[in-house]
């Protein structure tokens, strides 16, 4: 079930030890983990508490990557005090100038801020990935894919899929992406206009003040930049989508083996996600994240038109009526 938005009991005594006696906490947001975070109001001072509840949650990956992306230039919250038993974090407030509320307010400056949110990606993979990061890689894509089967396919009703002919369209597709020497990278995960604060005073890839990458892996370039122009949350139109790979591949050089990594992780991801609302919506009590399930849909649908996915397209097709796709969940949306 969704965490109610009340500070822990142990926050005012962390945040005392810390020179932040009698401050506000106030609710600032939740996420699909046990992860929330307030403000924190003292004076003229603010700050952002994170609270990252042992045993669901460790706190020491975001502080680790933090730091890391501090070091090779970019923006993430600085580490103000840490109570890592206790999952408390003391962080770097960046405002509220949050990328999607700022496209849905002014429509005019989207192609500035995702050129931007694309040279962000091309200053990071141009410095090897951080040291110790997990794999992301082929047994990790295909792992992931099982969602869809393990929750997708009961929470919608579809008793009986092919889950052997399922495994073996992903690998023939995603085994080619593995083995194309592209990367490894240092892969946010969760890249998209909801994670992103713009900072003022900052300019160019500074102003994009990062968040939510405690999950970061050792993986393939595509995957970024699919997560943050296959947006589950806002639209992004197929001709701005489009230039902004071509803007990702001139300004790195890859060629047609990025084209078709773009699209088959973009078909990976897609369906991952698609498995991963319904199991935060059964299983933990979120059924807000029904609503993006037909924008999921209408993007695989336009990833799995492209050459190179034919095999998992054809089991889509043979599996999955339309009836069980966007249709289903019209009335959430």
């Amino acid at each position: 079930m969704a965490s109610p938005m009340i500070p822990p009991d142990s926050a005012p005594e962390f945040l005392a030890r810390h020179g932040w006696s009698e401050a506000q906490i106030l609710p600032l947001a939740g996420d699909a983990s046990f992860r929330r975070y307030f403000r924190v109001l003292a004076g003229d001072r603010r700050a952002v508490l994170m609270d990252a509840p042992p045993p669901h949650e460790d706190p020491r990956p975001f502080v680790a990557i933090a730091n890391w992306l501090g070091g090779v230039g970019l923006a993430a919250p600085r580490i103000l005090a840490a109570d890592l038993d206790q999952g408390l974090l003391l962080l770097d407030d960046f405002g509220d100038a949050r990328m999607r509320e700022t496209l849905d307010a002014d429509p005019a400056v989207e192609r500035d801020l995702y050129e931007t949110a694309v040279d962000v990606l091309v200053h990071l993979h141009d410095h090897p990935p951080m040291a110790g990061l997990p794999p992301h890689g082929l047994k990790e894509w295909l792992t992931e894919l099982r969602l869809f089967p393990d929750w997708y396919a009961p929470a919608v009703g579809l008793e009986s899929i092919d889950v052997d002919q399922w495994d073996e369209a992903w690998r023939t597709v995603l085994q080619p992406v593995a083995a194309d020497g592209l990367g490894p990278v240092t892969v946010l995960r969760d890249y998209h206009a909801e994670n992103v604060m713009l900072l003022d005073g900052r300019g160019g890839i500074g102003r994009f003040g990062l968040l939510d990458f405690q999950d970061a892996l050792a993986g393939h370039p595509a995957y970024d930049l699919v997560s943050v122009l296959e947006d589950a949350r806002r639209d992004v139109s197929p001709a701005l989508e489009r230039a902004m790979i071509d803007r990702y591949q001139q300004k790195t050089g890859v060629g047609d083996a990025f084209e078709r990594a773009y699209w088959t992780l973009a078909a990976q991801r897609n369906t991952r996600i698609l498995g991963v609302f319904c199991r935060l919506w059964k299983r933990d009590g979120k059924d807000r994240y029904r609503q993006f399930q037909p924008r999921m849909w209408g993007l695989l649908e336009r990833d799995l038109a492209q050459p190179g996915l034919e095999p998992v397209k054809a089991w889509f097709d043979a599996q999955i009526p339309a009836s069980f796709r966007a249709d289903v969940w019209q009335a959430a949306a």
